[in-house]
């Protein structure tokens, strides 16, 4: 069996406050796209669309929860993460962040180092 996808997940508890948790996704290894050999595929999830994100430098807010369920990863620089327990968590390229804290106090975020490119994709 392919080794599983190592994911952060931030959350909400039923008190409102937020945390990180890692989980990892499971793989297969697929015939996804015959005849090419097969490819390590994780079950689908769906989403409704997904948009570009822009850190501008300076860019930083307190604490906000996620608009939506949403998965954010992060193409270009560096972002820093923060729960309302203040944990924190630094974010580089290829790093995956499931945003499920869309109720209770929500999360802070910045760059760091200048800008940073994220692509986020919405779920259903």
């Amino acid at each position: 069996m392919p080794s599983p996808i190592k994911c952060t997940r931030l959350f909400s508890d039923d008190r409102g406050e937020s945390h990180f948790e890692d989980i990892e996704i499971d793989m297969s290894s697929i015939q996804y796209a015959p005849p090419a050999p097969a490819l390590d595929l994780s079950e689908s999830t769906d989403a409704t669309r997904y948009f570009w994100l822009r850190f501008p430098k300076d860019w930083e807010d307190a604490a906000h929860p996620s608009p939506r369920r949403q998965l954010f990863v992060v193409l270009e620089g560096v972002v820093e993460g923060w729960t309302s327990i203040g944990e924190t968590r630094t974010f580089r390229a290829g790093d995956r962040l499931l945003m499920e804290d869309v109720t209770g106090k929500g999360h802070g975020a910045r760059p760091l180092n200048g800008e940073a490119l994220a692509v986020v994709i919405a779920l259903a």
